[in-house]
């Protein structure tokens, strides 16, 4: 009768060793998928700037007649944006469960909210730019010299270049914030975070190309966390190989 009952004991033990191996499991996957999803949010919102600052004339000399022959590549663009936010979401989330019981709620908070307005932001601009597209198709011939075009190609400027640059440089100034004063990322990262902050601050261009400064700082960010992970994995699996070694 006791032997039976270590032996229960035993594979409940066994069973509880197994569950929480595979809950950490879990744990350590999603860095590595929100490593993924900031390295695509990258590419995805680089190669929508790439193809609307190709497609769109520079703003103080726009006269409309990039509609003609550039509308394609401004739909692609477009398109991509929503994709590219998703992705965003997911780097957000990782982010901040990076920080896990050490994260500050005051400075969480405008990390957040600052994301989700950078995040707004660009979904306006695309709404925007997506209705110059739709407007032109209904009326080719008369849009591009009208007052609404004029106001709608400078709200999409505005947008990008003002609202948006502003929120990423808030967001990149909490995040190096939170990264110093609980330690999970290290300060050759965290201090120079807060030079592109101040970059994207006081910026002043009409260029959309500005824009790619905070994707190129995610790529980085992210590229750095997935090589971490993978390298902590690697090691973690030649201990756990070591123990189980006779």
């Amino acid at each position: 009768m006791s032997g039976a009952n270590n032996q229960e004991i035993g594979m409940r033990r066994s069973e509880r060793r197994q569950l929480r191996a595979a809950r950490a499991e879990r744990r350590a996957a999603t860095p590595l998928a929100g490593a993924v999803a900031g390295i695509l949010f990258a590419l995805l919102f680089s190669l929508s700037v790439a193809l609307l600052e190709s497609s769109m004339s520079d703003l103080p000399h726009d006269t409309g007649s990039w509609l003609a022959t550039s509308v394609g590549r401004l739909k692609l663009a477009i398109a991509l944006i929503p994709f590219a936010g998703l992705f965003f979401l997911w780097f957000i989330a990782v982010a901040r469960e990076r920080l896990g019981r050490f994260e500050d709620q005051f400075f969480a908070t405008v990390f957040l909210g600052s994301g989700l307005l950078f995040l707004a932001m660009i979904f306006a601009a695309a709404a925007a730019a997506g209705a110059i597209a739709a407007t032109y198709a209904s009326a080719p011939s008369s849009f591009s010299t009208s007052i609404t075009y004029i106001y709608a190609r400078h709200m999409v400027a505005q947008i990008f270049n003002v609202y948006a640059l502003r929120m990423a440089a808030v967001f990149l100034i909490s995040q190096a914030t939170l990264w110093l004063r609980t330690g999970v990322m290290p300060r050759w990262m965290a201090l120079p975070t807060y030079g592109v902050a101040l970059v994207l601050l006081f910026v002043v261009s009409q260029s959309t190309w500005v824009v790619l400064i905070f994707p190129a700082w995610v790529l980085v960010v992210s590229v750095y966390i997935l090589v971490v992970n993978l390298t902590q994995a690697d090691a973690t699996r030649l201990e756990e190989e070591e123990d189980k070694a006779p």
